[in-house]
């Protein structure tokens, strides 16, 4: 692997997929070939010692900006230029390639040979808007590869790359953990703090926003519980959409059946994937195709750990799941298509122990970090 320079506004200890994703990434290649210029996390006393504590522990060099979004403004391009320079570095990654792969051409005239810029759920939607559309096109100009994480968005990105560009695409998904998110993840000690041991669980792990469908399966519960009367509702997370969820579930008549979390460490989110015997999330696209899902890691996670999944069919959600193998899509936002997979599934022991083995083999297969590291290694 070249030295590498990695640009980035998502990177820990900011929270979030993307940020888990680089991170990961970053921490299966070469600590003494790489080097990381992000923006800092949030201004104030608690956050500058929350990252700098962060950043003495990693074993490679980060290197933070003063700004908490790097932007391809000139000053950003030319500490960027100057860190590559300083650091000997040859290869460049994007963490996004909008917009930060802007300055690609910057960088490949100040030494930078290879260039790779990685897309994630954003850029789909950039894709479709002409100003922005324009942008993405010379991203993909001045880098040697765009990386995609499912059919969904590389068919979308590539439509507004030259074709050549698009010819260059390699898909570069976040990867499972599966020695982290496994059957035997601590679940039943949730269930039991949780007053849920005798009760069919179905859980859902994410943030707390509309696009995600939490709200659809609280609308599912009623005609869940009509065919499984002791089921729950489990959901785990915390975000801005929280306090319209629990007042919809009052209103629905099964605020007793929907237990809710609120945030939860990261070390202990495999033991409340594992709480469940099911995992759902109906997520549905938004804003006419701007608010939409980019994959969908938590489907994958789920799978490690044994369960069968219900997810839906938001962007590129269906490449996390083979439909009818390890769970199933439904449409999103349809309450009467998830309380009709999860029923099924709650109701037949054998279909879930079958569904949950066959995902856990798929993510051994083919979502592990160490083989996703690797090909990411050969771009750079």
């Amino acid at each position: 692997m070249h030295k590498t320079l990695i640009v980035t506004n998502d990177f820990p200890p900011r929270p979030g997929g993307i940020q888990a994703f680089l991170h990961n990434m970053a921490l299966r290649l070469d600590p003494e070939q790489l080097v990381v210029y992000a923006s800092t996390w949030k201004r104030g006393h608690e956050g500058a010692e929350a990252t700098a504590a962060f950043d003495a522990e990693q074993p490679f060099k980060v290197v933070r900006d003063r700004t908490t979004m790097l932007l391809p403004t000139p000053r950003v391009t030319r500490r960027a230029v100057s860190l590559l320079q300083e650091h000997g570095c040859t290869s460049v990654w994007f963490g996004a390639a909008a917009p930060l792969g802007l300055m690609g051409s910057a960088l490949r005239k100040a030494g930078a040979t290879r260039l790779v810029a990685t897309t994630h759920g954003h850029e789909a939607g950039w894709a479709q808007l002409p100003g922005s559309r324009q942008l993405l096109r010379r991203i993909g100009e001045s880098t040697d590869t765009i990386t995609y994480l499912g059919e969904y968005t590389r068919s979308r990105i590539a439509a507004a790359l030259t074709p050549e560009a698009a010819a260059r695409m390699v898909q570069l998904p976040p990867g499972v953990d599966e020695k982290t998110f496994h059957p035997g993840s601590g679940g039943a000690e949730v269930r039991a703090r949780l007053g849920l041991s005798e009760r069919p669980v179905v859980v859902c792990v994410s943030r707390l926003v509309p696009r995600k469908g939490q709200d659809t399966l609280i609308e599912a519960m009623p005609l869940i519980l009509a065919k499984v009367p002791d089921a729950v509702l489990l959901i785990v997370g915390g975000g801005p959409y929280e306090k319209d969820l629990r007042k919809l579930a009052a209103e629905t008549g099964v605020a007793e059946s929907v237990h809710f979390t609120g945030a939860v460490p990261w070390s202990e989110l495999p033991a409340h994937y594992g709480a469940g015997d099911v995992f759902a999330m109906p997520c549905r696209t938004r804003r006419g195709g701007l608010d939409v899902e980019g994959l969908g890691i938590v489907y994958l996670e789920a799978s490690a750990t044994g369960l069968p999944v219900v997810a839906g069919d938001s962007g590129g959600a269906p490449d996390a799941v083979l439909d009818g193998e390890t769970g199933w899509v439904v449409r999103g936002g349809s309450a009467e298509d998830s309380a009709e997979r999860v029923t099924a599934l709650l109701l037949d022991p054998e279909l879930r122990a079958r569904m949950g083995a066959r995902g856990r083999a798929w993510v051994e297969e083919k979502w592990r970090w160490d083989l996703l590291a690797e090909r990411l290694r050969e771009l750079l």
